[in-house]
């Protein structure tokens, strides 16, 4: 069933200018680098709002974002009410457990959420993502499969997860259907907390599954079933067909990598 978001939340925090993008072009914040002439922010952001039905937008933007301007495009809006700017906490999942409390009450649902740093996001991957987010779900999150990145674009490196015969690669898309998704908030809050402590994310996750997956044998609706258990919330997710959905700019290769896909888009 179709999912129509009215809200997208658009997550930019960054290392700063020790990024190793930002630091390749000399700018205090990721978020601002040029992407085919235009800086990821704004491509990101001019996306959601060509997406039928959003109407506004929170930026969780921290101060090297805002001290060095959001350039002409975005300013507009900003001033226009249409994005409301958020300071991000120290970590994504408290940044939008942030969000969500700043939000008016039985406003914030459907919320999407994406990242700054997807600068080849187009309007019929959202779409695409919304119009096959399973209506049961409180949370579904955007996954693209290893063989059809790797058929577009062989020479990517990419970070896949593999459950059992097929690997996937996250794509910076989520919607939270339900306020129960804050339920999944939290749960994501409690394993960014423990990252340090792994003993605390096998308690968390369980051995059995966590054993399974490590030796192949956990299908990818195995492990989402097993964590809405968990968690107390339907988790959902949508096989993205678009190879660049899962392509984000970490490195200065994958900027590279973005810059030369938009070219070819023209």
């Amino acid at each position: 069933m179709s999912t129509h978001p009215r809200h997208a939340l658009v997550l930019a925090g960054s290392r700063g200018p020790t990024d190793p993008v930002a630091r390749a072009k000399g700018l205090p914040h990721k978020a601002l680098v040029p992407v085919a002439g235009t800086p990821m922010l704004e491509r990101v952001v001019s996306t959601l709002f060509a997406v039928p039905g959003i109407g506004h937008v929170t930026l969780c933007a921290d101060a090297a974002l805002a001290d060095y301007g959001f350039g002409a495009a975005l300013t507009r809006e900003i001033n226009d009410g249409r994005i409301t700017l958020a300071a991000p906490r120290r970590t994504p999942s408290e940044s939008v457990a942030q969000a969500l409390e700043a939000m008016p009450e039985g406003a914030a649902f459907p919320l999407l959420v994406t990242t700054a740093d997807h600068p080849l996001l187009t309007v019929p991957m959202v779409e695409h993502f919304c119009a096959r987010a399973p209506a049961e779900a409180d949370l579904v999150i955007g996954l693209a499969e290893a063989d059809v990145i790797r058929a577009r674009y062989p020479d990517a490196i990419r970070t896949f997860y593999r459950f059992k015969a097929k690997g996937y690669s996250g794509c910076n898309l989520f919607l939270l259907n339900t306020p129960t998704a804050r339920k999944v908030v939290t749960f994501w809050r409690e394993m960014e907390r423990h990252r340090k402590r792994p003993w605390r994310l096998v308690a968390a996750v369980g051995v059995l599954p966590l054993l399974r997956f490590a030796l192949g044998q956990l299908s990818l609706e195995s492990a989402l079933r097993h964590l809405s258990m968990r968690v107390g919330a339907e988790i959902g997710m949508v096989a993205m067909p678009f190879a660049e959905a899962a392509i984000d700019v970490d490195k200065p290769g994958d900027l590279d990598l973005a810059e030369a896909i938009l070219r070819a888009r023209g």
